[in-house]
């Protein structure tokens, strides 16, 4: 049985969306499914408990890494899937995502599919050059979603209290041991506003400079980074895109600017939940 933690906070106008997309065309008993309500004060429990086969585990302390780790103590089988509350993978799409652990593979992520309608242009220019990074395409992290095998689990061992989560994954496991599955994609919907991008990027870079701070064995394997040398690349092939890279570049000067004055309080972006 594969078993799917959902770390959950206020998820009350997603959540739905979330479970039904992946229980969709599940068969009675294939996936074991844990709600982690953290720290909540709207109906994201109740929304949980609606769904047949989910288990919901409730706690007062709102933190995702606590939550992963309640989740962890109470499912049940493997592969071990770890889903953000708020992206859509469907139930067929899960399952191309899970068989694809073998082979040597422990750990694995779905393609990206990021919905454009009603996001303003500065998001969209940002994303365009975003999606063209070759670390972004080839890395586990910011889908979303992450599946693990059995020996992938043991590998990354307990969840630490860490805001990126999702690097820390991704950095325990060599190129050989991760794999994309280009047959399961996952919908992920960006900001609405360039404001609402900036504090996603500030929470990104303040979540992975603390990662690295900690000297953790999870970042023994170096951390992907954005080079000049790949901005350029993506200009040489195609020039009408410079505008583009100009502001993404300075939304990244922005971004690490405001990060390196963060006070580590959990900036979320509310409009891609509207």
């Amino acid at each position: 049985m594969t078993s799917i933690v959902v770390p959950a906070h206020n998820e009350e106008r997603v959540l739905g969306r979330t479970l039904s997309a992946l229980l969709a065309d599940a068969a009675p008993g294939e996936f074991d499914v844990v709600v982690v309500a953290n720290g909540c004060t709207d109906a994201t429990a109740a929304i949980a408990r609606g769904f047949a086969g989910v288990r919901v585990v409730e706690t007062e302390v709102a933190s995702k890494s606590n939550a992963l780790r309640l989740g962890d103590d109470a499912a049940a089988g493997f592969p071990r899937v770890y889903l953000d509350a708020d992206v859509v993978l469907p139930t067929a799409q899960l399952r191309v995502l899970c068989a694809a652990l073998t082979g040597g593979v422990l750990a694995a992520g779905p393609r990206r599919r990021l919905p454009m309608d009603g996001v303003g242009w500065p998001v969209r220019w940002y994303y365009d050059v975003w999606e063209r990074l070759p670390h972004v395409a080839g890395e586990l992290y910011g889908r979303g979603v992450i599946a693990l095998s059995e020996q992938g689990h043991e590998r990354l061992g307990a969840w630490e209290d860490v805001m990126a989560d999702d690097l820390a994954v991704a950095t325990a496991f060599g190129p050989a041991e991760r794999a994309i599955v280009a047959g399961a994609v996952v919908e992920i919907r960006p900001p609405r506003t360039y404001a609402d991008l900036l504090r996603r990027r500030v929470r990104a870079m303040s979540g992975n400079a603390r990662l690295v701070a900690g000297d953790r064995p999870a970042t023994a394997r170096a951390q992907p980074r954005t080079g000049w040398r790949d901005l350029r690349r993506i200009v040489a092939a195609d020039p009408r895109l410079a505008p583009k890279v100009a502001l993404f570049l300075g939304t990244a000067v922005l971004s690490r600017l405001r990060a390196r004055r963060a006070d580590g309080t959990w900036l979320r972006d509310e409009s891609s939940r509207a």
